[in-house]
């Protein structure tokens, strides 16, 4: 081989060695940036879960899992929930709940948060503590001007502070003050409620979310002014003043994923051997520590709060107990409680009812989705159930009000068939103007020989309005002979609305929450619509001074149990209760000498007092100056939360440095399952969801876990051990290595281009 050839030939030699080392490099440095880059994408995984939190500047279409919203001015900081844990202590008649809220400040603010939540409206929310640290502050019941006065200058001082108030009987407002950046803190209410009874089954509910409130428009009138030679001028009455505190910023489920994840434990003691042991709308799993007792908790972890959880419970026995009795030694006073359910009427020996039913159903926008099938499935159901002497009419509304026929008409095959036809055809849009609606079906034109009818008005609706006081008044106004039974529908009805309603009209409530509930539930209203109702109720202690409450006892409907408590001076002698059933007398006698120990009933009975008070004032038995004292010394008495008291902890020690600002945050809630966005909200633009993703600091909430165990009294029977969803993730470091990698790889790619370009 020549001199030439050989140059030649090593020169190929070296050309096929450099483009092997390059071709090397460049397949290792697209490997290292494929992994760069896929480490990258995991840590954004996507899906709503319990274990992830966002903690970056977003807009509020882009929140995503597990999340909590902190207004800011560069829209929305996402503030992690580590968790809300509720864990509910059923002791025979009555439930004592505890409420565990704690989220993460991720902002460079010092923030005071405000968030709206759902409760009971039986309940007596009695306890506040919040946890900063290993600092557990204990909340005070104040009157509530007062309450926040000491609010508002903690929060000027710098120092943490949390207050509870109530909006509605079931609509409350937490708010927490200086919460420092990337701060975790825990705020934990605890209040108590009576079982529910109907029949042969028990339940308990707990409202998870508000549904969004319509609020009906100010109204403007032209007021003459002349005879004071002010002349022509304007009057503005507002039928929901407190619209904005009542009205939190709900997310559109199409461009978020659910918020606030909430695990729930259920402690059952039933004090009876039990049986079938149902929870409607969460799948659950059930530990058996014993014959009485069950330990209750969600099978799939930490859900969205977007739905009611009930839970219901039987005894094993064909029979639930018909009389139960309780008492409470609190301070100088006895406190009784007592079940009582009247027996049965017998098919043979009721008497037929002549009824006229007036069915009202709400097709309004806050309706849609599942719920306007639910309320047109469960008016179908009752229309077939209408009886050949019944007469009937339907009435829909929204916005808008259309009364099927003139008057009521004979429930025959013709008429039933056309309302039938006309259910059939609705659609839910619009607003909710409920109050004409009522008084349309209250109308009664009815002449003297029409007075042998009993006159029902079964109302179907989710209650989602915020001038509550207005139907309450229209109510106690119009009622005259008719009985009002309220039909809760959807996942998450005004509990408050259709129980308050159905007292003020001596009917009952029912809450249909799915499609296949609708027929079981029906099935139970008609037996109350159909057979006699236990009227004339009175209660006498033999030898005890007593307070009762209810004030005025209700009439009861089949299954329906006597719900009395009552304050005494001592617990000797006996109470005999009476009524009639259809036209025959019922009478039953209980020694209270047999009353269980029970607890919790000293703040059932002043809560139950409370709602007494606020009847007589819609009713006009009372005047509103007299009404609030009652109410006010009620809740001084027994500290509790109400419209008039609210509870409020302070830390002494002030945190946020002086000069500091204090931004005001207010923190959204989801859409309740089943409804439609738009029909609420109208059609609003879809912005891209692009979150990322932080490990949260869950050290912080164990230290506070720990030390709120310790500053659980012992009084209750729930469990000290606050069961909260793991946060911490490996988001950071695989985000980091993904850099570093994808560097990496950047670098080898120009390593290689500069030797491509050598000769």
């Amino acid at each position: 081989m020549t001199i030439c050839g050989e140059i030649q030939a090593d020169r190929r030699s070296r050309l096929s060695r450099k483009m092997r080392v390059m071709l090397f490099f460049a397949f290792e440095g697209a490997a290292a940036l494929l992994i760069g880059f896929a480490a990258l994408f995991l840590s954004f995984e996507p899906g709503w879960s319990a274990e992830r939190a966002q903690t970056t500047f977003l807009k509020a279409s882009d929140a995503r899992s597990g999340s909590l919203l902190l207004k800011t001015d560069d829209g929305y900081a996402d503030a992690s929930r580590l968790g809300i844990d509720v864990d509910l202590t059923v002791s025979g008649p009555t439930v004592r709940a505890r409420v565990t809220q704690i989220f993460r400040n991720p902002t460079q603010n010092w923030v005071d948060a405000v968030y709206v939540y759902p409760l009971p409206s039986g309940g007596a929310v009695d306890t506040l503590k919040m946890v900063v640290g290993d600092r557990v502050i204990v909340g005070d019941i104040k009157e509530r001007q007062q309450a926040r006065i000491i609010y508002e200058q903690a929060a000027r001082n710098g120092q943490k502070a949390a207050l509870t108030e109530q909006e509605r009987p079931n609509i409350f407002t937490n708010s927490v003050a200086n919460i420092g950046p990337g701060e975790t803190v825990l705020v934990q209410i605890e209040y108590q409620e009576p079982v529910q009874q109907n029949g042969h089954e028990f339940s308990l509910r707990l409202p998870m979310v508000i549904g969004p409130r319509y609020n009906p428009a100010p109204v403007v009138q032209s007021v003459d002014f002349r005879s004071d030679g002010g002349g022509w001028g304007a009057s503005k009455s507002d039928p929901v003043p407190d619209r904005d505190r009542i009205s939190p910023q709900v997310l559109d489920p199409a461009t978020n994923a659910p918020v606030n994840p909430t695990s729930i434990t259920v402690r059952l003691q039933a004090g009876f051997p039990l049986g079938e042991v149902k929870s409607h709308h969460h799948a659950i799993k059930t530990e058996k520590p014993g014959n009485e007792t069950r330990i209750i908790r969600l099978a799939e972890g930490p859900v969205p709060a977007d739905r009611d959880f009930e839970l219901t419970w039987k005894p094993l026995a064909e029979k639930a107990p018909s009389v139960g009795l309780f008492r409470e030694h609190v301070g100088d006073s006895d406190y009784l409680l007592a079940f009582v359910t009247p027996p049965s009427v017998e098919q043979n020996e009721k008497k037929q009812l002549a009824r006229e039913v007036i069915f009202v159903i709400d097709n309004s926008g806050s309706m849609g989705g599942i719920s306007i099938i639910q309320a047109k499935a469960s008016l179908t159901y009752a229309l077939s159930r209408l009886q050949p002497g019944d007469r009937f009419n339907v009435i829909r509304f929204d916005h808008t009000l259309e009364v099927l026929f003139p008057t009521p008409v004979p429930a025959d095959r013709e008429h039933v068939g056309r309302a039938t036809s006309f259910v059939d055809a609705l659609q839910a849009n619009g607003g909710t103007e409920m109050v004409p609606a009522m008084r349309a079906a209250l109308s009664d034109n009815s002449n003297t020989g029409d007075a042998n009818y009993v006159r029902q008005v079964v109302f179907l609706t989710d209650g989602a309005i915020g001038n509550e006081q207005q139907l309450f008044e229209t109510i106690s106004a119009l009622r005259g002979r008719s009985r009002i039974f309220m039909v809760g529908i959807g996942s998450a009805p005004n509990t408050y609305l259709m129980a308050r309603a159905a007292e003020l009209g001596r009917g009952t409530f029912t809450h249909i929450g799915s499609v296949e509930q609708v027929e079981e539930r029906m099935r139970g209203l008609f037996s109350k619509l159909e057979n006699p109702a236990v009227t004339n109720l009175t209660a006498k202690f033999s030898d005890a001074a007593a307070d009762i409450t209810p004030s005025a006892i209700p009439d009861l409907y089949r299954d329906e149990p006597l719900i009395l408590a009552a304050k005494l001076d001592k617990l000797t002698g006996s109470v005999e209760i009476k009524g009639r059933i259809g036209d025959r007398p019922w009478v039953v006698t209980l020694p209270l000498a047999n009353a269980a120990e029970g607890k919790g009933l000293s703040k059932l009975w002043a809560r139950r007092k409370i709602a007494d008070a606020e009847v007589a004032r819609t009713t006009r038995q009372a005047s509103p100056e007299d009404a609030d004292k009652t109410v006010l010394a009620l809740a001084l008495d027994h500290q509790l939360v109400t419209r008039l008291t609210s509870l409020v902890a302070v830390d002494k020690t002030p945190s946020r440095p002086e000069g500091e600002p204090l931004k005001v945050t207010e923190l959204p809630i989801n859409l309740p399952a089943g409804w439609d966005f738009a029909k609420v909200f109208g059609e609003r633009p879809r912005l891209p969801v692009t979150p990322t993703e932080r490990r949260a600091e869950g050290s912080e909430a164990r230290v506070q876990i720990a030390a709120l165990k310790r500053a659980v009294p012992a009084v209750t029977a729930a469990p000290s051990t606050v069961q909260l969803p793991k946060t911490a993730t490996d988001a950071e470091l695989r985000m980091i290595l993904g850099v570093i990698l994808i560097i990496f790889s950047l670098m080898l790619f120009a390593f290689n281009r500069r030797q491509a370009l050598l000769p």
